[in-house]
């Protein structure tokens, strides 16, 4: 936007100057992450079309759709990061520190309960996941997670306020989760801990971890920073549980799973029109899921908050970008990246050699993390949190190690038909287990890192993916395909804690280099006198 723009805009009265101004001082913000989701988006797409021109064989139409799909994708992520930087996390930052420090704990009860639950029924991820379960109301779905939530949220926050240690607080509730198990159909297993992981997306994150850090901020004890990690892993905990007692109600392998739809397109102009279409629907559904946690907060501004023009400026602001990112982030990965998944899915599961899928799953989860809006959110918290001693390289590249890790053994569970709990059961035991030799904020940022990286990326492009390769090898879609997003979230919890065991060794390592390093010159002191 030039100067000239801005004055046209001005004069003719179109927005408030201030807005205009805002806009305009923030083109360069907006234009670097832009950059950054292209770098981001890039290594899927060289994926992507190396498969389709040397492996499979891809419609030419459906490819076009993927390739539109990934510019809007690239553009919507960077207006959305934007967005969540400007609205989203001073919004759950100033309700957090408004609540404590009113030292009510009735009101921190509320709010978070009403918090957890709203932000998670505006979730896109979960509205994903939901539409896919077969014989399940997608409403029963989401308003079920979105109870577990809000309840998890509580006791997330509570563990803030009285400083509670995480891991004793995990092993409790994983101890619940897998005791469960046992009584619920194993075809809605995988469904349950999908659940969990699609929850934690790129609405709920943001809010969840800034609250967090605005409740941390009026504590001043050391481990107060600390603290204000893990509440996207305990609010992970909430829908897994929540579905598991739903499943003993409803049986989901009951239902016909319905494939997902292979777009036709004849000419540029039906291209065109294919997005077109699909832009009204996503308008009306990122409508419904921001409008519940503006009017939250309009209340909350009235009512306590009162903050002055210029942070209500930014935050609207902040809610437009959010607003307009999640519509062509939703258009581009639901029209343009789910219907090749899918495609691809069942082209490799369909090969002879169809073991290929697992090295293939491998590389698509390293790259395809780094999409997740939701992770830029957390490295840079993660960053500023810790002052720079946990690098965002360090951690975006365990991260993607640890998805990598868990894409693979999801396509290798279809190839061979390997049962789900063999392998949730042993990955879960050795993160508890790292919990007790790692720093307690390792612990914390890992089990949160498992929430974000299974997030719109995920639920849109590998799980449809996994899909179209369980129906081409055989293979239950409910009980197979589903179960992809449990796996992306919980390679990361042992990945990420490896990380710390790492910082631990290296950081003993140089105390103990510059106490022989003070004990070396002392001593040469000592022979100087």
């Amino acid at each position: 936007m030039s100067i000239s723009a801005v004055w046209y805009i001005i004069e003719k009265d179109y927005l408030p100057k201030e807005v205009v101004f805002l806009i305009f001082r923030t083109r360069t913000v907006l234009l670097a992450k832009v950059k950054e989701s292209l770098s981001s988006v890039l290594p899927i797409t060289a994926i992507v079309f190396v498969l389709c021109f040397s492996v499979i064989s891809v419609p030419t139409d459906i490819l076009m759709a993927f390739v539109v799909g990934a510019v809007m994708l690239v553009f919507g992520m960077g207006l959305f990061t934007l967005g969540t930087d400007l609205s989203m996390t001073p919004v759950g930052e100033h309700i957090g520190s408004a609540v404590t420090k009113s030292r009510k704990l009735w009101l921190i009860v509320i709010v978070s309960l009403l918090v957890g639950a709203l932000v998670t029924i505006s979730e896109p991820d979960l509205q994903v996941l939901a539409e896919q379960v077969p014989n399940i109301p997608n409403q029963v779905i989401v308003l079920s997670v979105a109870a577990g939530v809000g309840v998890f949220l509580v006791i997330a926050m509570l563990r803030i306020v009285f400083g509670l240690r995480l891991s004793y607080m995990l092993i409790a509730f994983y101890a619940v989760v897998f005791g469960l198990t046992f009584f619920v159909p194993k075809e809605f297993l995988s469904v349950a801990f999908d659940s969990g992981g699609v929850t934690t997306g790129p609405m709920t994150v943001p809010f969840i971890m800034a609250l967090g850090v605005g409740v941390s901020s009026i504590r001043a004890d050391k481990n107060a920073e600390n603290d204000s990690f893990g509440l996207v892993a305990l609010c992970s905990v909430g829908p897994i549980l929540a579905i598991l007692i739903l499943g003993m109600l409803f049986h989901p392998s009951a239902g016909s799973y319905t494939p997902v739809e292979i777009p036709q397109i004849a000419t540029s102009r039906d291209l065109g029109q294919l997005f077109a279409e699909a832009i009204p629907d996503y308008i009306k559904e990122v409508t419904v899921a921001l409008l519940p946690i503006m009017v939250f907060f309009l209340i909350f501004q009235l009512a306590v908050l009162r903050l002055k023009k210029d942070n209500l400026i930014r935050i609207g602001v902040g809610f437009l970008y959010t607003y307009c990112g999640l519509i062509l982030f939703l258009t581009g990965v639901n029209v343009g990246f789910m219907p090749v998944g899918n495609y691809i899915g069942r082209q490799l599961g369909a090969l002879d050699y169809n073991w290929i899928l697992v090295p293939i799953g491998m590389l698509i989860g390293y790259f395809i993390v780094t999409a997740e809006p939701a992770v830029h959110v957390l490295n840079k918290q993660v960053y500023e949190m810790t002052s720079g001693a946990i690098p965002k390289k360090a951690l975006s590249t365990s991260l993607s190690i640890g998805v990598a890790v868990s894409v693979g053994l999801s396509m290798l569970r279809i190839v061979a038909g390997i049962p789900i709990m063999y392998l949730l059961v042993p990955g879960y035991l050795i993160a508890i287990v790292l919990s007790f030799f790692v720093p307690p904020i390792f612990t914390a940022i890992a089990f949160d890192s498992g929430g974000v990286a299974s997030g719109p990326m995920t639920a849109t492009f590998l799980l449809p993916l996994a899909m179209g390769a369980s129906v081409s090898c055989g293979r239950d879609v409910v009980t197979f395909a589903f179960g992809v997003v449990a796996m992306v979230a919980m390679t990361p919890l042992i990945t990420i804690q490896l990380l710390g065991l790492f910082y631990k060794f290296k950081e003993k390592a140089g105390t103990e280099k510059r106490a022989a390093l003070i004990e070396e010159q002392l001593g040469d002191s000592e022979i100087i006198e």
